[in-house]
């Protein structure tokens, strides 16, 4: 794997923190929606007039939609479905991973409180055989984004200066 090109997004994994999960549920075809916006208060200065100032107030994070074929059970769907129809939510917690050819994960986001907000199914259509897809839209508080290897960069930088500084001539 040559970690000097931009990395492709066909090869991934969603990893739900819930029980029961069946082995289709960590199958999904695309994933959107890992977007944050930095929100901006303006302050006015009293005598600058060609600017005003853009204080950062909070983070918003955009829907999570996850989408895939449509399978005979999943854990995944129950629990949204419980969500919408009885109005019984459970906030869980995601990992999504980009993994290398070797399935490894080389990129991570962590996504926080999750919560159904939407389930829909693409049309049925006699004139084409296609998959029918489901797409789930999911409310969720914040991501963090974890990188393996700025972690392994960083605890080689820890090591180096941890040897160095207990070496003394």
């Amino acid at each position: 794997m040559d970690l000097s090109y931009p990395q492709t997004g066909f090869h991934f994994l969603v990893v739900f923190e819930l029980f029961p999960q069946l082995p289709n549920d960590v199958r999904f075809q695309e994933v959107s929606g890992l977007n944050v916006t930095m929100e901006m208060e303006p302050l006015k200065e009293g005598g600058e007039n060609r600017y005003t100032h853009q204080l950062p107030t909070r983070t918003s994070y955009s829907d999570l939609v996850l989408k895939r074929g449509v399978f005979l059970g999943s854990g995944i769907l129950s629990w949204a479905t419980d969500a919408i129809e009885n109005f019984n939510f459970k906030p869980t917690n995601i990992l999504i991973s980009l993994l290398t050819d070797d399935h490894l994960p080389l990129y991570n986001w962590y996504v926080v409180g999750a919560i159904p907000k939407r389930l829909e199914y693409s049309a049925f259509s006699a004139e084409r055989s296609e998959i029918v897809v489901q797409s789930l839209t999911l409310n969720y508080q914040y991501f963090k984004y974890y990188d393996p290897a700025n972690a392994l960069m960083g605890l080689a930088g820890d090591l180096t200066g941890a040897i160095s500084g207990s070496v003394s001539f």
